[in-house]
């Protein structure tokens, strides 16, 4: 008896070391943002004195309003949502199908070219730089938003490989009846299995909204006009040579910041669900 009380004792012990831990990673983790909202509220002089400070002496909540008149917010909204939107429906729609092709398609050399696919992943985003600016420069698509959005539509090989995942441990009988009924492998894929993979899809979906919406070096090689330009861009702004209206920029920041923070927590448990499944062994 007295040995069941000191395992429970020591497993409560163990409880809460955990629960510290992650009380004081969350700690970590919030004050940034924390401290970027304090800015966002004081001016340029108590900023400067303010140190580890994160409550404002004075509440200036007209920075919001300076920071948003500052640049062409509305039309960086647009450029930013069309180029965030369009991305998601191309990435989506691309590695699901070429995911799915890899998950129920065998053919000779499909492993091959499934291992192929992945050795891109390898590949560091610098290396493929100058070749795609040259090759958007050639098309003439250099200054619009084309660059930010069709290199979604040929898929992407970490999410292929994630909705690959996926379709390979959905049943085979679905497949197997859809196909005496007649149905070819394009209308099971868009009938059967991509209805079955909206929590995979959700998953990729949230990963290319944030890496889209945060885009800054995309826009920041291909676009040179205001017409086009992004939120993430309007940013840079704040910073000038000699001076940073770093209240003004924490202002912007956290407004831009704010559609991540929601869409993480109104999609948190379809994002895991997707993760999840995709992540678990094959049967």
């Amino acid at each position: 008896m007295s040995v069941k009380k000191e395992r429970n004792s020591a497993k409560k012990n163990w409880h809460w070391l955990a629960y510290l831990l992650l009380l004081i990673g969350s700690v970590a983790f919030l004050y940034p943002f924390v401290w970027m909202v304090s800015a966002s509220l004081r001016s340029l002089e108590e900023l400067a004195v303010s140190g580890m400070s994160i409550w404002p002496e004075h509440w200036r909540w007209a920075n919001y309003a300076k920071a948003l008149t500052a640049f062409p917010f509305p039309q960086y909204l647009l450029n930013t949502l069309i180029t965030t939107v369009l991305p998601i429906i191309g990435t989506v729609l691309s590695c699901s199908l070429v995911g799915y092709a890899f998950a129920r398609l065998k053919v000779r050399g499909s492993g091959f070219l499934f291992v192929l696919v992945l050795s891109t992943m390898l590949l560091p985003g610098e290396v493929t730089m100058i070749p795609q600016f040259i090759l958007f420069k050639k098309l003439g698509m250099l200054d619009t938003l084309y660059p930010l959005i069709v290199p979604a539509f040929f898929g992407s090989a970490f999410y292929i490989f994630l909705l690959r995942q996926f379709y390979s441990r959905l049943p085979v009988g679905l497949e197997e009846a859809a196909i005496i009924d007649g149905c070819g492998y394009f209308k099971i894929w868009r009938t059967i299995f991509l209805p079955l993979s909206k929590p995979a899809l959700m998953a990729v979906g949230v990963m290319v909204f944030m890496g889209s919406w945060n885009n800054f070096m995309g826009p920041l090689i291909y676009i040179n006009s205001d017409k086009w330009k992004t939120l993430t861009l309007g940013l840079a702004g704040f910073q000038g040579t000699y001076a940073t209206d770093t209240n003004l920029l924490m202002a912007a920041a956290v407004v831009i910041t704010l559609p991540c923070i929601l869409l993480f927590f109104t999609s948190q448990k379809a994002f895991m669900e997707g993760l999840t499944f995709s992540g678990s062994k094959e049967s």
